[in-house]
């Protein structure tokens, strides 16, 4: 009988990427896969430290697996594993260890410890910071149901100073596009048409400087793409057969430009949904932070924007109550993002990172400061986000659908206009998953979701 095994994700969309084709590989090989609070002989947690939070949450599904089946194989794999290697092989509920630069090898190293009985345990955690090549992975089917994530970028060499993401994903890495290329190519033939390309630092795609070997013939490793830039990676995309619409992950304001937003707009495909990480209204703290730009600057880029996407929606990223924020810094933030007018924001109360330079900055603010001020901004951002899509109402919009859900004991065919603005059509009709279909918005059914009819 096949062993079981069990996936759990934390974070970012990266890490979902990286566990899917760890979960595929296992797939391939015959392993039968399980829910996560089923008894199962593997679990795998893919981690995550962006938090102190999510460092939590990954001791607590480790050991929750072990409570599962104290008699299976519990392995740590991540982020988090790389910024507390000292703490995680103490862990006596783990017994395999596996960091970044080694996931794309994750499979065999599991099976390795799974078939070598003398094994205690197992360690594989290298020095990220000296990884220097793009570990590739490359998924052929994906669980996401009609939009999926690829990622085509790895590392930040931002260091930002509240963020330990450097610490635990190390410097910039890009993918060949070639690579990129073939991997969309092999999931158009399985019926997708919306893909996301992401990153951990998406801007940096090509920043980094390639050693090419010569040969006394062609370049070892020369293609057309060399010296390539995110531009022309999305543009390669864009060029592939039954790719309908593409989504970018989050990008740095200064890769806006005039040169690169008329290229999106050449592709045809590029939904009007820009992600910009701003965390912060303030230039002091933006300063404090390390964030390359002013607000100035960033409050052009979005204007940029909306000179060549018409009613773009923009999201963004705060951090509530970074070290020394004063009353008049959170003032600012808030007034600056009703300036801006984002459609979305992700709120995050600041939290202490082992190993940067926030961490031993003076004037830390209470838990309390930082709940109270993450609320007004929560707040603010739930009625912007209401008034951007209230200007859909009565005006046609183009969705992807994607599932049926059931709201107020009626089915609801559940999709995304280009904007990604959540759309709910009155339909039990399975047909419609994975179509793109014009709709007319009417109303809103909840805070969250619009209604609408087929046009």
């Amino acid at each position: 009988m096949s062993k079981k095994v069990a996936f759990h994700n934390l974070g970012c969309k990266v890490n979902s990427y990286e566990l899917e084709f760890v979960q595929q590989r296992f797939t391939e090989n015959d392993f039968r896969i399980v829910p996560f609070d089923q008894k199962a002989d593997i679990y795998v947690v893919n981690t995550c430290t962006v938090t102190n939070i999510a460092d939590r949450k990954s001791r607590q599904m480790l050991h929750r697996a072990k409570t599962l089946n104290p008699d299976a194989i519990v392995v740590a794999m991540g982020c988090y594993v790389e910024t507390s290697k000292a703490e995680a092989g103490k862990d006596l509920g783990i017994d395999v260890l596996i960091g970044n630069s080694d996931k794309g090898h994750a499979y065999e190293k599991i099976v390795e410890f799974l078939n070598n009985k003398e094994n205690n345990r197992l360690l594989s955690v290298n020095d990220i910071s000296e990884t220097k090549e793009y570990d590739e992975f490359k998924l052929s089917f994906t669980t996401e149901h009609t939009r999926v994530h690829v990622k085509i970028q790895d590392g930040c060499n931002q260091f930002c100073s509240y963020c330990a993401i450097p610490l635990a994903r190390g410097r910039v890495r890009s993918r060949k596009i070639e690579d990129i290329v073939s991997e969309i190519e092999g999931l158009c033939k399985n019926n997708y048409k919306e893909f996301v390309l992401t990153g951990i630092h998406l801007s940096s795609y090509g920043m980094e400087n390639y050693n090419i070997e010569m040969s006394n013939e062609n370049p070892v490793g020369y293609s057309e793409y060399e010296n390539a830039k995110l531009i022309d990676a999305i543009e390669a995309v864009a060029k592939i057969k039954g790719v309908k619409r593409i989504r970018l992950g989050s990008l740095e304001p200064r890769i806006i430009t005039e040169d690169f937003l008329k290229r999106l707009v050449a592709t045809g495909k590029i939904c009007p949904h820009f992600h910009l990480s701003l965390q912060s209204g303030s230039d002091s703290v933006l300063k404090r932070m390390n964030r390359r730009y002013s607000t100035d600057e960033f409050l052009e880029k979005t204007k940029l924007i909306r000179e060549y996407f018409i009613h773009a929606g923009i999201t963004t990223d705060v951090i509530a109550g970074f070290p020394g924020e004063t009353n008049e810094e959170f003032t600012e933030t808030r007034e600056y993002m009703n300036k801006v007018d984002f459609y979305e924001a992700h709120i995050f109360k600041y939290s202490r990172r082992r190993g940067t330079l926030a961490d031993k900055m003076d004037n830390q603010l209470t838990d309390k400061e930082k709940s109270v001020r993450s609320e007004i901004l929560i707040k603010d951002a739930n009625e912007r986000s209401r008034k951007f899509r209230e200007y859909y109402i009565g005006k046609r919009a183009e969705v992807l659908f994607e599932e049926i859900i059931i709201m107020g004991g009626e089915d609801y065919l559940i999709g995304y206009t280009r904007e990604y603005v959540k759309v709910a059509l009155k339909s039990g009709d399975e047909k419609l998953i994975n179509e793109i279909r014009d709709v007319h918005i009417e109303g809103f059914i909840n805070d969250e979701v619009m209604s609408a009819i087929l046009c």
